[in-house]
């Protein structure tokens, strides 16, 4: 797909098959990732890719939002032991955002459905997943990614508004 193409394809997609997503598949996910830009290149983050159907479970009950029947999930974590020092450790949140949109973009491009799950800087979220996945206390998960493949088609769309657009 051409990049206008598969930026105006990527929709949220909440139905899928049970058909498993491939480790091919899911290693070109990684490798978009952490192709996104990072603060000093400090990629403060760690990924966790779930296809077990209990932990599955843990994390669809981790917010009211996050009951998604996909067959894999990736949860994305601030790692701030590898984050930007004091006042500047919150850049871990842009460079987790900037690796989370590669991954729904390259799913897009192979076909696959994702909807990205907000987890931080939901407290009661954030704990249920760090305790589901045992997280470290310098591990803060971001989001839950769900992929599948779709099993609901949605129109391909351009939000463009030019009102939101200023020139100086």
């Amino acid at each position: 797909m051409e990049l206008q193409d598969v930026l105006q394809a990527r929709r949220s997609i909440r139905k899928y098959t049970q058909e498993a997503v491939s480790k091919e598949e899911i290693d070109i996910l990684m490798h978009a990732a952490m192709s996104g830009p990072s603060a000093c290149n400090k990629m403060p983050w760690d990924f966790y890719v779930v296809s077990d159907e209990t932990m599955l479970e843990k994390l669809r009950n981790a917010t009211q939002y996050s009951n998604i029947k996909a067959p894999l999930a990736i949860v994305v974590c601030g790692n701030l032991s590898r984050a930007l020092p004091m006042q500047l450790a919150p850049f871990w949140i842009q460079d987790c955002s900037a690796a989370t949109e590669n991954i729904l973009l390259a799913a897009t491009d192979m076909g696959l459905g994702t909807v990205w799950c907000g987890i931080h800087p939901q407290k009661r979220a954030e704990k249920r997943v760090s305790e589901a996945l045992g997280l470290t206390e310098k591990q803060i998960p971001l989001n839950i990614i769900y992929v599948g493949h779709p099993d609901e088609t949605k129109e391909s769309r351009d939000q463009y508004k030019e009102k939101c657009v200023h020139y100086i």
